[in-house]
């Protein structure tokens, strides 16, 4: 497969970490243009907008949209009717409807679509998803615990009405539970805390069960010092399981079963080439269906104001 040229909008913080030296790194994808109204690659041409990007004179087969979800669906919009391959960071997109009228979008245009999960792309996730496959699930708990602070560092947007809040780093957490559980699951009961000046919620206690009756529970908060913790337990017959490091360590009965170095993102550039060679879309929208029934369920608990 040739090269795929590719132009990048939104270059903060999860570009810089992520999305730009995967792509260096990738034999799929040249990087040979970005969007952005702050930041820029050195050696690369650079805009202030999609707008001025698609009008430039370099030649674009897909772009990835890294910018807030509040803004993406206008941007993969107009990729989409620009004939690009669009790859959409997660969240991708603040609501069910945006995304489901952007795959229609792309199938019409005849372009790929694919909705990133990177936390499903873990070392331990393909282990994990087949030992519980083999095993009976008594309990299952995702602890999904963070410093906002150190990882969201004055992103105000992140605390706006219809922003995630804590669930932006919780949808991790359901991304990966919907990967790796064998049956569907639905929430039962929920608690979200909302700081008295804030419209997100910083913390969310999560209570499910899943078609088989299996309890299955959530813990998210915004307000961890200290090291992160992004973890899913589970209780089984042959045993208690660890999945830890957000997808990247398996451990059963206390003996490590599987790890590697993260390579989350490598995993999803090389999933957007297969779908972009094979024509195809992958327009998963179920760990955000998840965080819209907490919002429509869930009890809203006031807590002390939120600053950075």
């Amino acid at each position: 497969m040739m090269t795929i040229r590719l132009g990048l909008v939104g270059v903060g913080k999860i570009a810089h970490d992520q999305h730009i030296p995967t792509i260096a790194a990738s034999p799929d994808f040249e990087l040979v243009a970005t969007a952005s109204r702050h930041g820029s690659v050195e050696g690369t041409p650079s805009y202030s907008s999609i707008e001025e990007m698609l009008d430039g004179p370099e030649t674009i087969d897909a772009i990835t949209l890294c910018q807030p979800p509040h803004v993406r669906y206008d941007a993969a919009r107009l990729a989409i009717a620009s004939g690009k391959h669009v790859f959409l960071e997660k969240p991708p997109g603040m609501t069910l409807g945006e995304v489901a009228a952007l795959a229609e979008q792309a199938e019409t245009a005849g372009v790929s679509l694919f909705a990133s999960w990177h936390s499903r792309y873990g070392a331990a996730i393909d282990d994990t998803r087949a030992w519980l496959a083999g095993t009976t699930i008594h309990s299952v708990k995702a602890i999904w615990k963070e410093d906002v602070r150190v990882w969201h560092p004055g992103q105000e947007w992140l605390w706006e009405a219809g922003a995630l809040g804590v669930f932006d780093p919780g949808i991790n957490a359901l991304s990966v539970l919907t990967a790796i559980l064998p049956r569907r699951f639905f929430l039962t009961d929920a608690t979200l805390e909302f700081p008295e000046n804030r419209a997100a919620p910083i913390a969310a206690d999560l209570t499910y069960v899943d078609t088989a009756g299996v309890p299955v529970a959530a813990e998210f908060d915004f307000r961890q010092p200290g090291p992160h913790t992004w973890e899913v337990h589970a209780e089984t017959a042959a045993g208690t399981m660890l999945l830890a490091k957000g997808g990247n360590e398996l451990w059963i009965d206390g003996v490590l079963k599987t790890t590697a170095p993260e390579a989350e993102y490598r995993g999803l550039y090389d999933q957007f080439a297969r779908l972009i060679a094979a024509g195809k879309s992958d327009a998963d929208t179920t760990p955000l269906a998840h965080v819209t029934d907490a919002f429509l369920r869930g009890v809203r608990v006031p807590v002390e104001p939120f600053h950075y």
